[in-house]
């Protein structure tokens, strides 16, 4: 289905422009993924609401990105701390999300915003706006891995594909082909990444790097953006894959699992099965993903 909104999954630790060394300056911040959200979501008049849901520390959260987003010029930014399903409910907050440009979901455990808000009014408003407006999804960490539809709910990577070894649960159904996962590189999250795409063949999987991320256009079109690297994961032409016939905890195996490694500027056509490579890097001729 088509539809009119953006999403823009980021792996973690976005720069905010608190640092004290040059990276974090406000020349950077302005280059980075949360000047990008703000361009996406129609400059820095526009209307955006921050949930800080998934965080242990959502005050500290909340101030940060109040903070960085102050520092572009925006001057419409609230922040949404819901805690039950019955705040998800709350007429202010619904009134709030009808005339909002953006969301913007913070990290912590993905599983808190499928449980307190998916499902509820206010998530089925933001479904409705991302169909049918030019209205901007963007989620960091968990906010990033909450937009699958089949989510990434946990486990280590000391068992690395081993079956079992990666947890999965239901998530808030943004864009149904991706499985997407976070903080990959820093956090060696090859192995639960490729066991959940094992368990789930036709979906790609997403690996972010941190103050990395996607613009999705039409849950088609994405295009990489941030400072790190994109791991993708595409199984849907596996020869071998043998998942559902060993016990728990035995390794497994598949084959022709194919892996791209993307980065800034680079794009992914998921419709024409095409990753284009962005020029800055290198000439070179779009390659098929398939």
């Amino acid at each position: 289905m088509s539809v009119k909104g953006t999403l823009i999954p980021i792996g973690g630790n976005e720069d905010k422009g608190n640092g004290e060394n040059e990276r974090y300056t406000l020349e950077y911040i302005q280059r980075g993924i949360l000047a990008r959200v703000v361009r996406e979501s129609g400059g820095i008049d526009a209307h955006i609401i921050v949930i800080p849901t998934a965080s242990s520390i959502p005050v500290e959260v909340s101030e940060n990105y109040l903070s960085a987003f102050q520092k572009l010029g925006c001057k419409n930014v609230k922040i949404m701390d819901i805690r039950s399903r019955e705040e998800a409910e709350n007429p202010e907050f619904l009134n709030l999300m009808k005339e909002a440009n953006c969301v913007m979901f913070s990290g912590g455990d993905q599983s808190k915003i499928v449980k307190y808000i998916g499902g509820t009014t206010l998530n089925q408003i933001i479904k409705e706006k991302y169909e049918n407006e030019e209205f901007v999804i963007a989620g960091t960490s968990a906010g990033a891995m909450c937009m699958s539809e089949e989510m990434i709910t946990g486990g280590g990577v000391q068992e690395a594909f081993t079956k079992g070894a990666v947890n999965m649960g239901k998530g808030m159904g943004y864009i149904p082909n991706f499985i997407i996962d976070s903080h990959f590189i820093r956090r060696g999250r090859f192995g639960r990444l490729a066991e959940a795409v094992a368990r789930f063949p036709m979906k790609i999987g997403i690996g972010l790097a941190e103050d990395t991320g996607m613009v999705i256009k039409n849950r088609n079109n994405c295009e990489v953006i941030g400072s790190g690297m994109v791991i993708l994961f595409d199984p849907r032409r596996l020869i071998h894959n043998n998942r559902d016939v060993v016990p728990e905890g035995s390794p497994m195996s598949i084959t022709n699992l194919k892996t791209h490694i993307l980065a800034n500027g680079d794009k992914l056509d998921i419709k024409e099965k095409r990753v284009h490579i962005s020029p800055i890097h290198l000439e070179m001729t779009d390659v098929e993903t398939l």
